[in-house]
């Protein structure tokens, strides 16, 4: 996968979301922004679950819905770590704020689910992964390109 061309894959099983999300890390680095956009049961959190296993990130990562930000310190020095953040609860620009994420954006690789129209504004680009599920079926599409502000 070439770093910053946009793609588009079909995503059958939960692992083919989480397998994208190990590549898509590989192509990241300490300081970006990953904005994760889908319904629900779109694969948003597999996504960030693959991300974080590329970024071999320590804990579990899950939903972080009801904490809003979990933070995943790296495996090993070097490596950057990862702040999931679930905007899905926040109710604005000002809870957005309230978490500081621009001042963590220097050591780990920020992902954010239901984050489109919210946190754009953490860094001058961001990645966006566009996440849609067919009707009537389990099979998902993704979608993903760097955008510039």
């Amino acid at each position: 996968m070439e770093a910053g061309a946009p793609g588009a894959r079909t995503l059958v099983e939960v692992a083919d979301t989480e397998d994208l999300g190990r590549e898509l890390a590989a192509t990241l680095r300490a300081g970006d922004l990953v904005i994760l956009d889908g319904p629900l049961g779109a694969g948003k959190t597999a996504m960030a679950r693959g991300i974080g296993a590329g970024l071999q990130i320590l804990g579990r990562v899950s939903s972080p819905t009801f904490i809003i930000a979990r933070e995943h310190r790296p495996s090993r020095p070097g490596l950057p770590g990862m702040i999931h953040v679930d905007a899905y609860r926040l109710g604005g620009l000002d809870e957005l704020d309230a978490l500081d994420l621009d001042s963590d954006l220097t050591g780990a690789v920020i992902v954010v689910e239901w984050g489109e129209g919210v946190a754009e504004r953490l860094a001058d680009r961001h990645l966006r992964v566009r996440l849609r599920r067919e009707p009537e079926s389990d099979v998902r599409r993704a979608e993903w390109e760097w955008v510039d502000h």
